[in-house]
């Protein structure tokens, strides 16, 4: 009779992994069509608005107003682009994580509240530092977490970025002054659907983490967080592919 259990229950194993492995896959084919079908959607209309800009332009139309436009435009071009490489095979090259690190917050300071401070704490003591990036990707991860860590704030606080390394990894650490995440919420935020806001899909996490595991074969976890004392998720990256 043990030798019978242990045949069903090892049939039962056999049973479970493939169907998480069936369910996983169709998981991944509609993660895929989903964001290749936003990118088909998003590319005309934003081909056609180019377009009125340039001819603005062509007009002698001069307006501050018609420059931010047109950089927000070209930023809406990244993201098409960010949807159109999910599923595919994910081209890494040398980049320079601090500057990419610099860029993006950048971009994303003009158009937070003036109530968030941002802090960048390089640990390394150098101006470079080279990982394997897909920087549009990667881009999209740092996003993010700033506008996770700006809702978890409320708009108002502190956001801080961390950068160290070893021998081997690229450690960032992106911290905020926020509400806290429960420790038993801290591996379901990253499944899709999970959201602490009444608003919104609850897939910026899940998308984020899929960015880091999957396509830069890095890990990202809460590394702490305290009920009203703020959180801290930390990425690592490898330094060679």
């Amino acid at each position: 009779p043990f030798i019978q259990l242990g045949i069903i229950g090892l049939f039962l194993l056999v049973a479970y992994s493939l169907f998480s492995s069936a369910r996983k896959s169709e998981e991944d084919q509609v993660w895929v069509g989903m964001a290749k079908e936003t990118a088909h959607q998003l590319g005309t209309p934003m081909s056609s608005m180019l377009a009125w800009m340039e001819l603005m332009r062509m007009d002698g139309l001069q307006h501050p107003a018609i420059d931010e436009m047109g950089n927000d435009l070209i930023r809406l071009e990244t993201i098409t682009e960010r949807f159109s490489k999910i599923g595919s095979q994910p081209h890494l090259e040398p980049a320079n994580i601090l500057e990419v690190v610099s860029s993006t917050l950048d971009y994303l300071k003009p158009r937070t509240s003036k109530k968030i401070h941002f802090v960048v704490n390089n640990l390394t003591q150098r101006d470079e530092l080279y990982v394997p990036l897909n920087i549009p990707l990667f881009e999209w991860v740092i996003e993010n977490l700033v506008k996770n860590a700006i809702d978890a704030m409320g708009g108002a606080g502190t956001f801080s970025i961390t950068i160290q390394e070893d021998q081997k990894h690229v450690i960032l650490d992106f911290s905020d002054t926020g509400k806290g995440i429960p420790r038993s919420q801290h591996k379901v935020i990253f499944k899709p659907g999970y959201s602490s806001k009444k608003r919104g899909w609850g897939l910026g996490l899940t998308l984020t983490r899929r960015i880091v595991h999957s396509y830069h074969k890095g890990k990202i976890f809460v590394k702490s967080s305290q009920l009203n004392g703020g959180t801290t998720f930390r990425v690592i990256l490898n330094k060679k592919k």
